[in-house]
């Protein structure tokens, strides 16, 4: 049997480890990766038109499935594009192996055609980064870098240089020693003693929870049941919390609803499950506060603590349900509840009534139809922007529904790439991106990937020819928005001129039948639908602050001549601004 090459070994490695596919876009550098792939039965190379793709695509993998997946990037500018992908899915403890092909071995140094470091580069968004300079450096660094992926949940990046991946690889056997599943932790008894009279001292208790809560549903029921807690959620913590959720009191945050934010600083206790909220304006002072958590580094990172648990939240749960007194009193929980029903009563439905003659369409009451026409088990892929807020306020989960996004990095033009990997993952499940006309147009080459594949995801651009987002940063920083609008794109017309189904959306009356005949389409699907944009999201708290440089940007728009303008955007957004 011939020796296997480095590229070989390399490929096989990853298949031992799950991968099953391999994003990127070919290149000299890669070219003995590539082949190896090739020519190995069970492992894919996924043909993307921008390494970022590629990136984006594993990471949303890697979320969905808690395995490990990979992407590659010819040397140089090939696999500088990887960065801001990478990025994401560190922030997102996404484990994906990227493969960084460098330059010739014997070039390095010189200032070569195409030179970079990569090791060094994607040393800030990864766990491990380390350069293959010789064949016996494989299997041991591969391997390495695969733990380092799966075991601290995160990224991890080879550098190979071309002509090294082509050579004969050690004898030594790719054995891998990978941890498959990862260790629950339980606070010791002293903290969990110290966690019980915190509780049982509280007259009023609030639980706050993030992406840790996930599989922890159950006990975090069983926990606001027994001391008659409301439960907030950042975004992350939406799809694992709110469903079937008798104690839900809504989301804190910049794109916030409902009474979490006045069940956070109107309590005597809050309770910080498994998240890194880091929005320090919206967390209260003079409130105790405790915060459970797997992560150690996160531990009071964001606010003054007065007890730091390092313990998964389902087994902290677990062992601290039992021992908590039962609180008799729902007095506080039951304001919360109505204060949360009555926000929702005013500020999330408030586009979704009585709208079915205004034009340019509602974006949330499109969010609102595709919240009812999209399948139970659907998976959301969310841009960054105005598109976060419709998904958050609008997006129902139910506990097997998936919403995915660049929601710790903040990246534009996300939910197209992660839209692939979700895909590819299962082209029978339903798969949804809720794009931003401007993330979407940011990386639109990749919806020839979908075609390409026959990929049946399902896009939805939200066409209202702005940054709506950065249009309402620059308002409540006293400043006209600039800078911030497109020319109007005929979205459904690329999109079949790119061969797949495209579908524009001008009037609301037929919004809900263009989503049932772009779901009902086998293959790659767009519904461009064009919405208001002057419907801008407001925070569920607004200060003095934010008001005056609302109040002082509508001011200019006007001196400058833009008065249609601030009386649609009044219009538009009068009712959802909370009352006191």
């Amino acid at each position: 049997m011939a020796k296997q090459t480095v590229a070989e070994q390399y490929v096989d490695l990853l298949a031992r480890a799950g991968v099953r596919r391999i994003y990127g876009v070919v290149g000299d550098s890669l070219n003995p990766v590539v082949d190896a792939v090739r020519r190995y039965d069970g492992i894919d190379w996924v043909q993307v038109r921008h390494e970022e793709v590629a990136a984006f695509a594993a990471g949303a993998e890697a979320q969905l499935t808690g395995r490990l997946a990979a992407c590659a990037g010819s040397c140089g500018p090939g696999n500088l594009h990887l960065i801001n992908g990478l990025f994401d899915a560190h922030r997102s403890m996404a484990p994906v192996l990227a493969l960084a092909a460098q330059i010739p071995s014997g070039e390095i140094g010189t200032g070569y055609f195409q030179e970079t470091h990569p090791d060094r580069l994607f040393a800030e968004c990864s766990h491990y980064s380390e350069l293959i300079s010789a064949p016996q450096q494989m299997p041991r660094v591969a391997q390495t870098a695969i733990q380092h992926a799966v075991g601290r949940r995160g990224v991890a990046v080879v550098s190979l240089p071309g002509d090294v991946a082509g050579q004969k690889a050690p004898d030594s056997a790719a054995e891998l020693a990978m941890p498959l599943d990862r260790p629950t932790v339980r606070p010791g008894d002293e903290e969990l003693t110290r966690l019980m009279r915190l509780v049982d001292e509280a007259e009023k208790v609030t639980l706050f929870c993030g992406r840790g809560v996930a599989g922890a549903h159950a006990e975090v029921m069983a926990f606001a049941e027994k001391v008659k807690a409301p439960v907030g959620h950042a975004l992350r913590g939406k799809e694992h919390i709110q469903y079937d959720n008798p104690y839900d009191v809504g989301m804190s945050g910049l794109l916030g609803y409902g009474a979490a934010y006045e069940a956070m600083h109107e309590c005597d206790l809050l309770i910080l499950l498994g998240t890194d909220f880091p929005y320090n304006d919206f967390l209260p002072r003079g409130v105790r506060t405790v915060q459970i958590d797997i992560q150690p580094e996160r531990l009071g990172r964001r606010t003054q603590l007065e007890l730091a648990v390092w313990g998964d939240v389902r087994e902290t749960l677990r062992a601290l349900t039992p021992t908590v007194r039962e609180k008799t009193s729902r007095q506080f929980l039951d304001r919360m509840l109505d204060r949360h029903a009555r926000a929702l009563e005013n500020a999330v439905e408030t586009y979704t009534r009585n709208v079915d003659k205004h034009i340019p369409i509602h974006p949330e009451y499109v969010a609102a139809i595709l919240d009812e026409e999209a399948a139970d088990d659907a998976v959301f892929t969310v841009d960054t922007g105005m598109c976060c807020v419709w998904a958050a306020r609008y997006l129902t989960p139910n506990g097997r529904r998936r919403i995915i996004g660049s929601f710790v990095h903040g990246s534009m033009a996300n939910a197209l790439p992660q839209a692939i990997g979700a895909q590819f993952l299962d082209r029978s499940r339903q798969v949804v991106s809720l794009s931003g006309d401007g993330g979407f147009s940011m990386l639109m080459g990749d919806f020839l990937t979908l075609v390409q594949y026959g990929l049946p995801v399902k896009v939805v651009v939200f066409n209202n020819s702005s940054l709506g987002m950065v249009d309402l940063e620059m308002m409540v920083d006293g400043l006209p928005p600039y800078g911030t609008g497109y020319p109007h794109s005929d979205f459904a017309a690329i999109a079949r001129a790119a061969g797949a189904h495209g579908i524009r959306v001008e009037q609301p009356g037929q919004v809900r039948e263009a989503l049932r005949e772009a779901f009902a389409h086998d293959g790659p699907a767009l519904v461009d639908v064009v919405t208001d944009p002057a419907a801008l999201a407001i925070p569920p708290k607004i200060t003095a602050e934010q008001v005056t440089g609302f109040a002082l940007s509508a001011s200019r728009t006007v001196l400058s001549g833009g008065v249609g303008r601030m009386v649609r955007l009044a219009r538009a957004n009068l009712r959802n601004i909370p009352r006191p």
